[in-house]
C-alpha cells in the first residue's frame, strides 16, 4: 500500500464514531493523520522537483516537462515548479512561455533573488528578439529585474555578473553604462575575484584597451577556483583578435583542467562553441562537443539537446550525414518540439 493509501486510510478510522471516553484520542488521531498526510505530499513535491531539476540539468527537456506538469497540476501556486519550467522553456528558446512561467513565480515569493534572475535572463532574450519599440520596455525590465536579485541577494556571483554586462552591453537610456558595469566590478572582489578581473578585462576591451584586457584575463586565470573556464575565456578573447596560436593553447589548457574538474564540463562546450565560431579545427569541435555530452556532470547551460543539434551540423559539414542523423534523433529523444533540431535537413 502507498504512503497515500495508508494516510487515506488511517483518517477514514479515525474518522469512525467512537465512545465518548475515546473520542478526544480519535480526534487527536484524525489530526495526526491529516498533518502526516500534509507532510508525505511535501515531500513526494520536493522529490519529484529535485527530480526535475535533475532531468533540466541532463538536458532530458521531456521528461522535466512531464514532472513539473504534474507538479503544477498537484500546485499551481508552487513557485519552485513554476521556477524550474521557466527554465526548461529558456534551454529550449521557448522565451515568451518561459516569461509566463518566470514572472508566476516572482509573483509567488518575490523575496527570492534566482526568480528575478531568471526572469532578467528570460525578459533580456525577449528584448534582443523584439522590434524597437518592445525591445526598449522590455531591457528596462531586464535591468530591473537583475537588478531586484543582486539587492536581495548582494553575494550571488552570477547575479552580479550577468548585471555587470547588462550594464556593459545596454545604452544608457535603457539604464547601462560602462561606470556602473565598473562598480559591480567592484562588488564581485569581495564575491568572486576571478569573475572581477573577467568583467574588467570585458571593459578594457570595449574601451579597446586589449592589453589591459589580456592582463585582466590572466589575473581571472590566477585567481580561479575552476580555471577551465578562464582559460576558455582567454582563448574566446584570442579568437575575437585572431591570434590563432594563442587561442589554441588556451583551448588546449581548458580542456585538461575540465577534464579534471567535474564542476567544468561546460568548459568543453564552450571551446568547441568557440572553435565553431573561428571556423577551425571541425574535429577538435566535434571530439569536445563529444567529451561533454559523455560528461555525467552536463548542466543547463549548455543543454545536451542543443549540444546534439550543435554536433549534427558540424558532422554534416564534414561529411557524415549518417551521424547528423543520429545526433538529431538523439537531440529530439530528450526535446521532441525543439526547434532547432526540427529544422535540421535529414
Amino acid at each position: 500500500m502507498s504512503a497515500a493509501s495508508q494516510f487515506a486510510s488511517c483518517c477514514r478510522i479515525a474518522a469512525k464514531p467512537a465512545q465518548d471516553s475515546v473520542r478526544r484520542l480519535w480526534h487527536s488521531l484524525r489530526l495526526l493523520c491529516i498533518l502526516s498526510s500534509a507532510l508525505a505530499t511535501s515531500a513526494f513535491a520536493s522529490t519529484s522537483l529535485a527530480a526535475a531539476n535533475a532531468d533540466l540539468q541532463a538536458g532530458k527537456a521531456d521528461e522535466a516537462v512531464t514532472l513539473l506538469s504534474q507538479a503544477l497540476n498537484t500546485d499551481a501556486n508552487n513557485a519552485e515548479a513554476n521556477n524550474l519550467l521557466c527554465r526548461v522553456d529558456y534551454g529550449l528558446q521557448q522565451f515568451d512561455q518561459a516569461a509566463g512561467y518566470c514572472e508566476k513565480a516572482v509573483h509567488l515569493d518575490a523575496q527570492d533573488a534566482r526568480y528575478h534572475l531568471w526572469l532578467g535572463r528570460v525578459t533580456g532574450e525577449r528584448a534582443s528578439r523584439a522590434s524597437f519599440l518592445s525591445a526598449f520596455s522590455l531591457a528596462k525590465k531586464t535591468r530591473q529585474e537583475m537588478e531586484s536579485a543582486v539587492r536581495l541577494d548582494p553575494h550571488d556571483a552570477e547575479a552580479l555578473s550577468d548585471l555587470g554586462e547588462f550594464y556593459l552591453d545596454a545604452p544608457g537610456a535603457v539604464g547601462g553604462g560602462i561606470d556602473k558595469a565598473g562598480g559591480i566590478a567592484s562588488q564581485l572582489d569581495s564575491v568572486e575575484s576571478a569573475r572581477a578581473h573577467q568583467l574588467r578585462a570585458a571593459i578594457a576591451e570595449k574601451n579597446k584597451d586589449l592589453a589591459t584586457a589580456e592582463q585582466e584575463l590572466k589575473a581571472a586565470l590566477a585567481a580561479a577556483t575552476h580555471p577551465a573556464y578562464q582559460w576558455m575565456a582567454m582563448a574566446s578573447f584570442y579568437r575575437r583578435h585572431q591570434r590563432w596560436s594563442d587561442m589554441e593553447s588556451a583551448l588546449k589548457s581548458g580542456e585538461a583542467a575540465a577534464l579534471r574538474d567535474k564542476h567544468a564540463a561546460v568548459a568543453l562546450f564552450n571551446g568547441a562553441s568557440i572553435l565553431v565560431r573561428a571556423n577551425r579545427q571541425s574535429a577538435d569541435a566535434i571530439r569536445l562537443f563529444q567529451s561533454y555530452l559523455a560528461s555525467p556532470d552536463k548542466t543547463e547551460e549548455a543543454p545536451a539537446y542543443d549540444v546534439h543539434v550543435r554536433l549534427a551540423r558540424l558532422l554534416s559539414q564534414t561529411g557524415d550525414p549518417a551521424g547528423a542523423q543520429r545526433e538529431k534523433a538523439a537531440a529530439l529523444a530528450l526535446a521532441h518540439d525543439f526547434k532547432p533540431a526540427l529544422d535540421l535537413k535529414n
